[in-house]
């Protein structure tokens, strides 16, 4: 991110302004995850983590978990709610939290190498598209692809709604843009889409907005398991 993201991002941390966290497992994860057929104990890396219940999940399935997180507030909260002691140590730019088979690594997630993650056998990814600007989401993906094994399998979940102009019934821009950033490298499986209507925040009306929730299941694509990720 930029210098002015992370600071706004640690900045809601400190004011305690976090709409966004989830203060239950997500159930689309729970629902399509066995869908990735992974081995037993496999590395899942979980990008801009947070504080989510998503990795006591995981972990609790049989996998190791490493997540990524900025803010130093967000990984103690994690921590502290989820009642585990957790040890630090220095590694390299970041800071590593460890308890059991989960770790979390304190930082800036484009200051991540390959070396820090290791062996990792699928990402789970439920807020890069929310959570980042329009502006690096490609440069974001360009990273992750350098930092993981290149047959390394992604579950996405986004949350995508009509921009300025959008009716309600076509197709948002931001499908679009799930497609233009995945599928040269991946093999894109559009497993769940759940659609509502909610209040339009915009609207002086009180008109509503239609919201989809999708899920993903990214395989790398036969051409690009050859070698690294680039």
């Amino acid at each position: 991110m930029s210098g002015r993201d992370n600071e706004l991002w640690q900045q809601s941390w400190r004011d305690r302004k976090l709409d966004f966290h989830q203060k239950v497992v997500n159930p689309h994860l729970v629902r399509f995850w066995e869908r990735l057929a992974l081995p037993a104990e496999s590395a899942i890396f979980v990008p801009l983590c947070g504080k989510s219940l998503d990795i006591v999940w995981l972990a609790a399935q049989g996998y190791r978990v490493i997540g990524v997180e900025l803010s130093p507030l967000a990984v103690r909260a994690f921590f502290k709610e989820n009642r585990m002691q957790a040890s630090r140590r220095p590694m390299g730019r970041f800071t590593c939290w460890e308890n059991g088979r989960i770790s979390i690594l304190c930082g800036d997630f484009f200051e991540l190498s390959a070396a820090n993650l290791g062996d990792i056998a699928a990402v789970f990814d439920r807020a890069s598209l929310t959570a980042l600007a329009t502006d690096i989401r490609a440069a974001y993906l360009g990273h992750l692809r350098r930092i993981v094994p290149a047959a390394c399998k992604i579950m996405l979940l986004t949350t995508e709604e009509p921009e300025e102009g959008e009716s309600l019934d076509q197709e948002f821009a931001a499908a679009e843009e799930v497609s233009t950033l995945y599928r040269e490298h991946f093999d894109m499986d559009l497993a769940h889409v759940e659609s509502f209507f909610e209040a339009d925040p915009d609207s002086a009306t009180g008109g509503q907005v239609r919201v989809e929730h999708k899920v993903y299941l990214l395989t790398p694509k036969q051409s690009q398991q050859g070698g690294t990720a680039e």
